[in-house]
């Protein structure tokens, strides 16, 4: 069962229509029927809040529209694979290149005429629409925002609410020229590419969305190449790590600061926080007791710090027979 039957045989037991599944989610009465006649492939599930507010509507389990969602289009990617990509629209290349810097354009445009849509072509408007996508899904749920836009751009909010559900969907084979006009064109600023690295820079416009990172860059990197933080690697060489477990560990060298360089204190306190019971649902109290006791580790942290303090000051304390000679 795709997932439009399973709404449509929703909508006839509980007796409701189209209109009161589109007002429900906050959608265009046409959205809703171009979806359930089969017109437009479902939404990605992962960029969308729509199967949410439906399956509440329509008191499905939670999840069950999602997962309908996408197994039609896997189904649907699978059908596409042996249809060859389309090039690009000719509005949505012009546009790609001219935001990118004057003295790059010739050599940029010289590079995508070769191929109908080559891979540099994809790469450059893949990383555009993944940088907008970021903005529209964040303020996606944000009313004020929703009624500002649509109000400068002459539509209703619902219209609004589908124009970013549609964009969020997109990818490079199916970009449009709306989402070049409502998207693209007023949100990004410039980008740049190092042909020898691949590696990007993409400036958004800060009067639209100021509460965004103006400068967003993507490198290539190899996975695994993080380093460590130094803080963590003090406190895993400090007595007080508590006798940290591999897993334990593991968990503390996935967190990200985002540019901030922590603390062995903090990977301390972050340790107790993993521990403490009362910060989680335990099945049963087997697990409280092998824990160890956090004033324990405290007690612990404590006494070594009073022991390096004894260490040195008995280095720079002055030898009594030195200083009667002198």
């Amino acid at each position: 069962m795709d997932v439009c039957l399973a709404i449509k045989q929703r909508l006839e037991e509980l007796g409701l229509e189209q209109r009161d599944l589109a007002a429900a989610a906050k959608v265009t009465e046409s959205y809703i029927s171009q979806l359930l006649t089969g017109k437009k492939l479902p939404p990605e599930p992962g960029r969308t809040d729509i199967y949410e507010k439906i399956g509440k509507f329509l008191k499905l389990p939670s999840g069950k529209l999602s997962k309908l969602a996408d197994h039609q289009r896997r189904d649907a990617l699978k059908r596409n694979l042996d249809v060859p990509p389309k090039p690009l629209l000719k509005e949505v290349r012009e546009l790609v290149l001219r935001k990118c810097p004057p003295g790059k354009e010739k050599q940029i445009r010289v590079i995508f005429e070769k191929q109908p849509f080559g891979e540099l072509e994809r790469l450059v408007t893949q990383k555009l629409l993944d940088v907008v996508k970021t903005v529209a899904k964040g303020e996606l749920e944000s009313e004020t925002w929703l009624q500002s836009v649509a109000r400068l751009s002459g539509r209703s909010y619902e219209a609004m609410r589908v124009s970013i559900l549609e964009f969020l969907d997109a990818d490079t084979f199916n970009v449009s020229r709306d989402h070049c006009v409502f998207f693209l064109d007023p949100l990004i600023e410039s980008w740049d590419i190092d042909l020898a690295t691949f590696s990007m820079e993409i400036v958004l416009n800060r009067r639209l969305v100021p509460g965004y990172a103006k400068k967003f860059e993507f490198v290539e990197s190899e996975a695994g190449g993080t380093e460590e933080e130094p803080g963590l690697t003090a406190f895993l060489r400090q007595s007080v790590n508590g006798g940290a477990t591999e897993e334990e560990i593991e968990f503390l060298r996935r967190l990200r600061f985002n540019g901030k360089h922590p603390t062995p204190l903090y990977y301390y306190r972050e340790l107790q926080n993993l521990r403490d019971p009362l910060h989680f649902r335990e099945r049963s109290g087997e697990g409280m007791s092998k824990r160890r006791d956090p004033d324990a580790l405290a007690k612990q942290m404590q006494l070594d710090s009073r022991k390096s303090a004894i260490r040195r000051w008995s280095k720079h304390k002055i030898n009594p027979r030195t200083k009667s000679k002198s």
